[in-house]
């Protein structure tokens, strides 16, 4: 059996990220493997594009500080609930399904984890974050199904 190093749970924050965090430190633990954590938050550029922009610049800045300040506040406290040390806490902006394997490769992880809602027809033809990193990426990767309520 294979056994992994370095472990990256790539987290949403939605309620169910807990869930998610507390699978990828059952596998960490049982390889003894390095756990790191990372969000992404998309910025508003990716969400609107081809809008003008010129007038929003400011407000779009302040919204993002905000969003990143509420996405370190929220990680930092699942990660002390964890035990997870602040230098293995990643907060990044870009296109999730992307940035988590780019940033998967750059920190030689060797297993990524990910939240999958299990959605089929549409919402999986039109992909997830989870399929996204699936296809493509350079380590396994475990999906923690999230059973919708």
């Amino acid at each position: 059996m294979k056994s992994y190093e370095h472990v990256l749970v790539a987290l949403d924050l939605t309620d169910e990220a807990p869930e998610v965090l507390d699978r990828a430190r059952q596998v960490a633990g049982n390889h003894s493997a390095r756990l790191s954590v990372l969000t992404v938050i998309r910025p508003l550029t990716y969400a609107y594009t081809g809008l003008e922009f010129a007038g929003l610049a400011q407000s779009m800045v302040n919204f993002e500080s905000e969003a990143q300040a509420s996405a370190k506040e929220r990680l930092a406290e699942l990660c002390k609930d964890a035990g997870i040390a602040s230098e293995d806490q990643h907060i990044i902006f870009g296109i999730p399904a992307s940035e988590i394997k780019e940033q998967a490769d750059a920190m030689n992880a060797d297993l990524i984890v990910v939240g999958s809602h299990g959605r089929h027809g549409l919402g999986l033809l039109l992909g997830s974050t989870a399929n996204g990193v699936l296809h493509g990426a350079n380590q396994d990767v475990l999906t923690v199904r999230i059973e919708n309520e």
